[in-house]
């Protein structure tokens, strides 16, 4: 276990002033940096203090970590956009580790949510200092995905609820409104079935085309709880050119069946972190293979 020290740093991106942290392992490692890019709306502490202390974790073991506010989130300065357009904000904070981190000649990118959908985007861009990704619980949100996942995991798991059955003995439980927004959900939800389109301007594509522009690979963290996870893995079912993504042999999928979104307890947030420093230790010796098409 390596010490760190914490350090605020501030940078410029298209004119405007970011802040980020960062964390320098004092004995310094490994030849593989980290930026955690925070989703939003949220800034570089996190949900329960995650990202400060997924940081703190990769510090110890000897990885140099940047977490960061986008523009016009947290106290970097600038307007807010979304997530989709955080291409210059990601490659500032790259540029601002190195020169904080000189031995971090290799970055990976860590980001949950929509701030792992960025990260996939960024691919675009073929940076060649990015290694590769870690993404957490992707956000590939649709209105039918949605539906489609609720109707898959919560109506199922609803019904073998204790509660559940308590609400209807009871006679608390009205039958006709349940029904009525079930039939409402169903009706969302056939808006998502088989090779529902994504265009070249969509998000999801654009996330798609980044892990393929990018050539490299990504560590893939699941929760089991969390419905936006499951959305992203009914699109992989459902769409072929998702299906090639996840199972590619570049990327290394890890299932914390009882996380939540945000791997909000310590012992998840622990399991999470744990993974992601053993996937980076691996990457630094070479032993994983990157996503290169023929």
């Amino acid at each position: 276990m390596s010490a760190a020290v914490e350090s605020a740093l501030l940078f410029d991106c298209a004119g405007e002033t970011l802040l980020g942290i960062a964390h320098i392992p004092q004995s310094a490692t490994q030849s593989i940096g980290v930026v955690i890019v925070v989703g939003g709306p949220q800034y570089r502490v996190g949900s329960h203090r995650q990202f400060t202390l997924m940081a703190r974790s990769l510090a110890r073991r000897g990885f140099a970590v940047l977490r960061f506010d986008y523009r016009g989130m947290g106290d970097s300065t600038g307007a807010a956009r979304g997530f989709d357009r955080v291409d210059d904000d990601i490659a500032a904070a790259i540029d601002a580790l190195q020169r904080a981190a000189p031995a971090a000649k290799r970055i990976v990118l860590w980001g949950l949510c929509d701030a792992a959908s960025a990260c996939m985007i960024y691919g675009q861009r073929r940076d060649p200092r990015v290694v590769g990704l870690v993404a957490a619980n992707p956000w590939v949100r649709t209105e039918a995905g949605e539906a489609a996942a609720y109707m898959r995991h919560y109506y199922l798991q609803r019904f073998f609820q204790k509660s559940f059955w308590a609400k209807i003995f009871s006679g608390s439980f009205n039958p006709f409104r349940s029904l009525r927004d079930l039939f409402a959900t169903a009706k969302r939800a056939r808006g998502s079935q088989p090779e529902a389109a994504t265009g070249p301007g969509d998000y999801i594509e654009q996330m798609r085309q980044g892990f393929l522009a990018a050539e490299i690979p990504m560590l893939l963290l699941i929760s089991g709880q969390d419905l936006t996870a499951q959305e992203f893995l009914a699109l992989c079912a459902r769409q072929r050119s998702w299906a090639s993504v996840l199972g590619h042999r570049s990327v290394t999928r890890e299932d914390f069946p009882s996380s939540d979104h945000t791997f909000a307890t310590p012992g998840s947030l622990g399991a999470a972190s744990d993974s992601s420093a053993r996937w980076l230790e691996k990457l630094c010796v070479g032993s994983i293979r990157t996503a290169q098409r023929s």
